[in-house]
């Protein structure tokens, strides 16, 4: 077969299950001989760190909950091989699971492709983006549930100097982006 025939689909999956389908769709591919006409499944995700009782955690979550992509040549019985395994719930563009499933188009693909090597790239991801001025929560350290507002940020050192009031008088603080969460 040639390259041109292979194309991307999402196949919509059971929120929560996509790396068990995943799993599920790779074992199927093996087991029912089509490995040649089912080449890659993906589901793209992003790693984040968290604070958790004073550790840094890392975690990895979904880029597209729900969905898994798979780089595929539709011929014969691949379409309902892949919606016959558990946890598929069906193609992405199809109101039935008879009708033919619509591959996304080249723009889609590179886009989305692009935006995996990226997200593998990054070392670290932290989920809020901060702006001075803003009311923050303090999570982790001596100074654990207390608000303040974020005078200074310095994304080099990913370090943030706030404004807490401790008994009626404004104290500055020096805190990681990991200490703290946005209110």
């Amino acid at each position: 077969m040639t390259e041109v025939e292979k194309k991307w689909y999402v196949i919509r999956a059971v929120t929560g299950t996509e790396k068990k389908t995943k799993q599920n769709i790779e074992n199927e591919v093996v087991a029912s001989n089509i490995k040649e006409y089912v080449t890659r499944v993906l589901i793209p995700t992003e790693k984040f760190y968290q604070m958790r009782n004073g550790k840094k955690i890392s975690k990895e979550r979904n880029f597209f909950p729900g969905y898994v992509f798979v780089e595929a040549i539709m011929v014969g019985e691949v379409q309902s091989i892949l919606l016959s395994i558990p946890g598929v719930l069906g193609f992405v563009g199809c109101k039935h699971k008879i009708d033919p499933p619509v591959a996304l188009r080249s723009v889609e693909v590179t886009r989305m492709l692009g935006k995996v090597d990226e997200l593998l790239e990054q070392d670290e991801t932290f989920a809020p983006p901060f702006m001075v001025g803003e009311e923050i929560k303090v999570i982790d350290g001596p100074f654990n549930s207390f608000n303040g507002i974020i005078e200074e940020i310095n994304t080099e050192k990913k370090k943030l100097k706030i404004m807490v009031k401790i008994f009626g008088r404004k104290t500055p603080l020096e805190l990681s982006f990991m200490q703290v969460e946005k209110l």
